[in-house]
């Protein structure tokens, strides 16, 4: 691999396979997955469940070996060299395991004592906005105080690459979007941030690239514009008596719960010519709502297996 390469990509992943068990029990939970997550992106690893999504981020922290292919983690194996690796990189899992019992600071400060060269204690409470807090016992904060406690651990070493594992499952909406802006402040202050997320509205506000896999292998990937693109926009409104015949784009309507549903190839095309009819008519659309074609609509299809399960090959793919 050059070095333009390994600078380009913070973490490069060929035909990773992993199996558990061996002969007839034998498992292949990953069967050949190609992944670059590009230097100073946020990229969003999307799976249905069962896809190989975990098992592949424990390859790349460093955790597993896999059973085939080469993994690169800024330009060194992650296992190999996992001490190397584990300084640069910053990991944030889905449960920390800290005690209750100690405060915000000593949290910070024990944790502080594991890395090599940590940034100041001080300095992270307030990049968290922990100050008020600082002296609480963790089992008296808030889930998305708690979070905050996490990411100030896992950016206390200043990472080069930092790797979220579910950053904000069971957060309130407003936690969210606290966790959301600090995410976003990563990717500005220079650093790879590579999240998996069950939230397809995270992945689709924060994240530059989306992999998405299924069933062990990458089906998906692209931005979230491309990934959506050649899937339907979606016109809805409270069922009428009567719908206008021949709306242009239109390719199926769906009468459900008192509501119907147009899927359309053209959505500006369709909702002039609707609004134009309804207005002719001084007909009332309730509740009408329209949008672009959407990620959710794309993971279903996949999860259901009515999408094409295919990705342009990656340079120096085996796939």
């Amino acid at each position: 691999m050059n070095i333009d390469a390994l600078t380009e990509f913070a973490v490069r992943v060929r035909g990773l396979r992993r199996t558990y068990g061996t002969g007839s029990s034998a498992f292949e939970a990953v069967r050949g997955v190609d992944l670059d997550v590009r230097t100073g992106s946020i990229t969003a690893l999307l799976g249905t469940n069962g896809a190989g999504k975990t098992s592949t981020l424990e390859v790349i922290e460093g955790l597993a070996a896999p059973t085939g292919g080469t993994v690169q983690v800024l330009g060194l194996d992650p296992v190999a060299d996992r001490a190397a690796v584990r300084r640069r990189t910053g990991v944030l899992l889905q449960r920390s395991g800290f005690s209750g019992d100690l405060t915000v600071r000593e949290t910070l400060r024990l944790w502080s004592g594991t890395l090599t060269a940590p940034r100041p204690v001080d300095d992270l409470i307030e990049m968290l906005s922990l100050g008020r807090r600082a002296d609480t016992r963790l089992v008296s904060l808030s889930g998305g105080e708690t979070r905050r406690v996490d990411l100030a651990c896992t950016l206390m070493g200043d990472p080069e690459l930092v790797v979220l594992d579910e950053p904000t499952t069971g957060l309130d909406p407003e936690s969210r979007r606290e966790v959301w802006k600090l995410i976003s402040a990563l990717r500005e202050g220079g650093s790879t941030v590579l999240i998996t997320t069950h939230y397809l509205d995270e992945a689709e506000s924060l994240a530059d690239h989306l992999e998405i896999m299924h069933a062990g292998r990458i089906v998906r990937s692209g931005t979230p514009t491309e990934i959506a693109e050649g899937h339907p926009s979606i016109i809805s409104f409270q069922r009428m008596p009567e719908l206008p015949p021949g709306l242009a784009g239109v390719t199926r309507v769906v009468e459900d719960h008192g509501r119907t549903t147009l899927e359309t190839r053209d959505l500006q095309q369709s909702l002039t010519q609707l609004l134009a009819w309804a207005g002719g008519r001084g007909v009332r659309l309730a509740g009408l709502n329209a949008h672009s074609p959407s990620l959710e609509a794309v993971f279903l299809a996949i999860a259901d297996g009515t999408e094409t399960t295919s990705v342009p090959q990656l340079e120096g793919s085996n796939r």
